[in-house]
């Protein structure tokens, strides 16, 4: 399929660039290190050969999250997403952005997330699961009363947030002692992100902010398979839900979440996935530079799916969550009065 638009795809800045280097063995650290630096060269030309229209950049991880002090994260997130927005504006047909957001400091958070919206032109945020506040040992989830100004100013600008995954704390990764193969993608990564997604499902915020879009990604971090098990546990005890939210868990989860292939490249993942949340929920992502653009592509292009859910997934999707025909619009007008 020609003209894929893939959205879990990532760069880092010299300032961050560390942080990935222990998710790959050290003599493929020198290639994970230049396709994280590049944007411009070996990406393109990836996304060329596998027939990827556009990829919405976002910064590395854990990077900002993992500043504890809110002021040095605030600086690194301005800086990234600075570096991202000059970027894109070489080549903003290929490219498009997420903000990455100092959420230490919810307010530093609001002001940053409107600047990269409103001045930068980015297409929502991408954050790096909870942030060590403060201190280094101290995990804080965006559930809490505190980032209610910040949910209700995503709400506002009509952009969805992406909850990327990071690994737990160390002092947190007790039941992975001795199997450390575990963390990161293998597992670790995907059980950290579904329990953070089920706290804002549980804590009410889509009663309060019914508005809200957030994504997730690699087929849903295992949430589509467990969808019907957190809403039935024990159904013959008649006990009112222990959570804060309004109604079932699925139904907040069939609303408001939309998944991407990033990384879970497999179509009986892809299949459960369709049949939990419907084809307008899912969008293709190929997890570059940590997965390869082709793994993701030539599966895709040949999964035993529809091809009217095959165009959904692999473009229409995309352009419609993100408004990307207004993008390029604006951006084919933008050319036409240069060419005048």
């Amino acid at each position: 399929m020609q003209g894929k638009i893939a959205l879990e795809e990532h760069f880092a800045i010299p300032e961050t660039l560390m942080d990935s280097a222990g998710f790959v063995p050290e003599s493929y650290w020198p290639e994970l290190k230049d396709r994280l630096l590049d944007i411009q060269d070996k990406r393109l030309k990836q996304m060329d050969e596998q027939g990827v229209e556009m990829m919405i950049l976002s910064l590395n991880a854990p990077a900002v999250q993992a500043i504890p002090n809110a002021k040095k994260a605030n600086e690194i997130a301005v800086r990234a997403n600075d570096y991202l927005a000059e970027q894109v504006a070489k080549r903003p047909d290929r490219f498009q952005a997420f903000a990455a957001l100092p959420m230490q400091d919810p307010d530093l958070a609001i002001v940053e997330l409107e600047r990269a919206v409103n001045t930068l032109g980015f297409k929502g945020a991408l954050v790096n699961g909870f942030s060590q506040v403060g201190d280094a040992r101290n995990a804080v989830y965006y559930d809490l009363d505190r980032y209610s100004p910040f949910w209700a100013k995503i709400e506002a600008l009509d952009v969805p947030f992406y909850l990327h995954p990071r690994n737990p704390l160390p002092e947190d990764c007790k039941i992975y002692e001795g199997h450390e193969w575990l963390l990161g993608p293998t597992w670790a990564f995907g059980q950290e992100t579904a329990v953070h997604a089920l706290r804002l499902m549980g804590s009410g915020l889509f009663d309060r902010h019914p508005g809200l879009r957030i994504i997730i990604g690699h087929m849903g971090e295992g949430l589509p398979y467990s969808m019907w098990r957190i809403d039935h546990r024990n159904g013959w005890v008649k006990t009112p839900p222990r959570h804060k939210a309004k109604k079932k868990i699925c139904e907040y989860f069939h609303e408001h979440f939309y998944l991407t292939t990033s990384g879970n490249f497999r179509t009986q993942t892809l299949i459960d996935a369709l049949l939990e949340v419907g084809s307008d929920k899912i969008l293709f992502s190929a997890d570059w530079p940590f997965e390869n653009v082709d793994h993701a592509a030539q599966w895709f292009d040949s999964a035993s799916i529809s091809e009217a859910d095959r165009k959904k997934i692999g473009r229409d999707n995309a352009r419609k969550l993100f408004k990307l025909d207004d993008n390029l619009s604006q951006q084919s007008s933008k050319v036409a009065q240069a060419a005048e």
